[in-house]
């Protein structure tokens, strides 16, 4: 699941964002926040790198990225977006005016958003909010128009219905030329004005030069433009903007001391006196005001100002260095950990595959092993014949014939043991202070009820010493169903232990369960188990006394077995099905 959403945002990424230093900045910004946990710092940082419309996606591929404890404030401190279209009517004769002002246009290469709202205005009341996009108004689509084609169409009627969904950023642009920005709600700074009902906002003209820029202005229901004009001097003629209040009209739209006008609601102010251009200004309420940004700013400076601004590109050009001088330094502490990264994945890779190597190295010797111990079964007693099908066994089953041999004092019968013999091995044993079973054994922490119902469960440990001389039959797939002691031979571990017999069930062997087992599966599990790790063995059998086992075992007569062979074999063994193993551990 985790890689999943990885994958899904580092797409988004790859697809939102060209830049690959900002991609960079990205991943940077959400290591460390995973290292501090410092959502707001982490939000703000994401506000630098997502600083456009088009990159707000990112917003939504990163929340599944924050813990859940931190969701909720993730959400209240990130831009809620809206893809659904909102409808409001306003009046447009209403006193107080439609209460917005506006940013933007197809001059600017973006839409048209409310950059601000006179509170408790109309559009307030109606819903609206700062950072919305108009998308409609009175029923046509605004994505082609000019600023002040979208000032005419409001003019066009009384009530004006406008359709807009919430982005959260507002453009910020003041000519065509220049790069365009985008700004936060909460980040826009813009003094806003009492009593205000305007619609205003910036647009290019197309005109003079590359400063050149238009602004929109309504009086309607204000006392004024909030700035003052003053004439040029002679060696730069012209009618300049020489003081903004704040908070102005003229501060909304962008209007700053040293702007040039040039042109008023179609009127060429390059040769107008001074007391011309006021009557011109004063003339409508309604005013379409062409300028030159800072044409003039010169004139209006003192020499403090002066040395005051040029501190200021100082510090700007010493702080896009430090920036750059930081950028290069983060890009190479990044290089360096993915180089780290690289490494240890590597050395990883490695350490597994050697393991593996090993493994397979561990296999091959077993199988080695088993194949070894196949050819001395058949070198000494021929080959095995396959087993034949459940529908043709006819070996009539026979009880076998009773033991005439002693019993030593390591439990060991060298043919089949009677009930009696093994209680005089076990009394035998204990006087020698020798405990056969673990008494603290629970046979339910390892299986369940159904498996071992009606069995008598004991757990022995056997130390390694020697070989294990212990021969096993059955398996699943075989008709006894299960892995049980065919043979123990003299001298042998299980032999000197004198805690397991011939027709006792193996049901685990060191923790493993050979229940559902075949029995080539069990034969390489006590393989394993004898030649690999540690000085004992443990064994989980289920007792049976030895008539009982014999009683499910079609039998052959003794005579079969030569008496002088140097291994013991099962008495009463089928042929016809038995697949006996002697491991040679």
């Amino acid at each position: 699941m985790e890689r999943r959403v990885a994958r899904e945002f580092r797409h988004k990424v790859n697809l939102l964002i060209d830049n690959e230093a900002e991609k960079d900045y990205l991943y940077d910004v959400l290591r460390l926040y995973h290292q501090s946990m410092n959502l707001p710092v982490l939000v703000g940082d994401l506000k630098l790198v997502i600083n456009e419309p088009s990159r707000l996606p990112l917003f939504d591929a990163i929340r599944p990225l924050i813990p859940l404890k931190h969701q909720v404030e993730y959400d209240q401190l990130t831009p809620k977006r809206s893809r659904k279209l909102k409808e409001v009517r306003l009046d447009r004769l209403h006193p107080e005016g439609l209460g917005i002002s506006v940013r933007g246009g197809v001059e600017f290469s973006c839409g048209l958003f409310i950059s601000q709202l006179v509170k408790g205005g109309q559009a307030d009341n109606v819903g609206l909010q700062v950072g919305d996009e108009i998308v409609r108004i009175n029923g046509y689509s605004i994505s082609s128009c000019t600023h002040e084609e979208v000032i005419n169409l409001i003019r066009t009627k009384k009530i004006v219905s406008i359709k807009v969904r919430h982005i959260g950023m507002i453009p910020v642009k003041s000519s065509a030329d220049e790069p365009l920005k985008w700004q936060y709600v909460d980040q826009f700074v813009s003094d806003s004005g009492e009593g205000k009902g305007s619609v205003a906002g910036l647009a290019s003209s197309g005109g003079r030069d590359n400063k050149e820029k238009k602004v929109f202005i309504s009086l309607i229901g204000t006392k004024g433009m909030g700035c003052s004009i003053s004439s040029g001097p002679t060696q730069k003629p012209g009618i300049f903007i020489s003081n903004v209040k704040p908070g102005s009209l003229s501060a909304e739209v962008g209007l700053e001391i040293g702007d040039q006008i040039v042109e008023v609601n179609g009127v060429d102010f390059s040769n107008v006196d001074h007391k011309e251009a006021v009557r011109v200004l004063k003339s409508s309420r309604t005013l379409t005001i062409s300028v030159v940004a800072g044409a003039g700013k010169e004139l209006f400076m003192t020499e403090e100002e002066k040395q005051r601004e040029a501190r200021l590109h100082e510090q700007e050009r010493q702080e896009l260095m430090h920036q750059k001088r930081l950028a290069l330094e983060t890009n190479k502490i990044i290089k360096e950990q993915q180089e780290k990264e690289r490494l240890r994945k590597l050395e990883i890779s490695q350490r597994a595959a050697e393991e593996e190597e090993r493994y397979r190295r561990e296999i091959e010797q077993i199988t080695a092993e088993e194949e070894k111990f196949k050819k001395e079964w058949e070198e000494d007693w021929g080959p095995k014949e396959p087993p034949t099908s459940l529908k043709t066994i006819t070996a009539e089953v026979h009880s076998a014939p009773r033991s005439k041999h002693k019993i030593d004092v390591k439990g060991v019968a060298h043919d089949q043991l009677e009930t009696d013999d093994m209680d005089e091995v076990i009394m035998k044993q204990d006087k020698q202070g020798f405990q056969k079973y673990l008494e603290d054994f629970d046979p339910y922490s390892m299986f369940t009820p159904e498996q071992i119902m009606g069995k008598d469960v004991r757990l022995l440990r056997i130390k390694k010493e020697g070989s294990l001389d212990l021969a096993v039959e059955g398996g699943i797939d075989s008709p006894i169903g299960k892995i049980v002691v065919s043979a123990i031979y003299e001298g042998g571990a299980a032999d000197k232990h004198g805690g397991i017999v011939k027709g006792d069930e193996i049901l685990a062997v060191n923790g493993k369960i050979l229940i559902d087992s075949r029995l080539a599966e069990a034969q390489a599990t006590l393989a394993k188990a004898w030649n690999v790790g540690g000085d004992w063995i443990d064994l989980v059998i289920a007792a049976s006394p030895p008539k009982e086992y014999d009683d499910e075992i079609p039998t052959i007569t003794s005579s079969t077995v030569s008496p002088n062979t140097h291994k013991k074999v099962f008495e009463g063994s089928a042929p016809v099905y038995r697949q006996g193993y002697l491991l040679q551990l």
